[in-house]
C-alpha cells in the first residue's frame, strides 16, 4: 500500500503481468487510462476506459457505482496513474491500484 502525501489516501500497486491475468481470466474490474484522449486514440490497453486524470474526480462516479469496485489505473509513465490513485483514495474507492505506465506493459495495444 502506498500512503499518500497527507497520510491518508492509500491505494496498492499492480503489475503489468498481474492486470493482464485479470484481463486473461475475464475478471470484472475497471481499466482506466487517465492519460489524454489524443493519447488513448493513440493507442491504449484493451478493455481499458479512457477517462483523463484531470477529469477523474468529476467523472468516476459514472463508472464506479461502488467505493469499494476494483479499480485499476494506468498512464504513460506512472506519475500522472499515480496522482490519479491518490485522487480515487481520497474520494473514498477502497480498491485502487496502480499499474504505473503503459510504456511497461508489453503486451501489445489496441488503437
Amino acid at each position: 500500500m502506498f500512503e499518500g502525501l497527507f497520510g491518508h489516501a492509500k491505494y496498492a500497486s499492480i503489475s503489468p503481468k498481474e492486470v493482464k491475468a485479470k484481463l486473461d481470466a475475464n475478471e470484472k474490474f475497471l481499466l482506466f487510462d487517465v492519460r489524454t484522449k489524443e493519447e488513448y486514440e493513440g493507442g491504449h490497453i484493451d478493455h481499458s476506459i479512457s477517462l483523463p486524470g484531470q477529469i477523474i474526480h468529476q467523472a468516476i462516479s459514472r463508472y464506479a457505482r461502488s467505493k469499494d469496485a476494483e479499480i485499476v489505473v494506468y498512464c504513460l509513465s506512472g506519475a500522472r496513474s499515480s496522482r490519479a490513485a491518490g485522487v480515487l483514495a481520497q474520494l473514498g474507492y477502497t480498491n485502487v491500484k496502480n499499474m504505473g505506465g503503459i510504456s511497461s506493459w508489453p503486451y501489445g495495444t489496441v488503437r
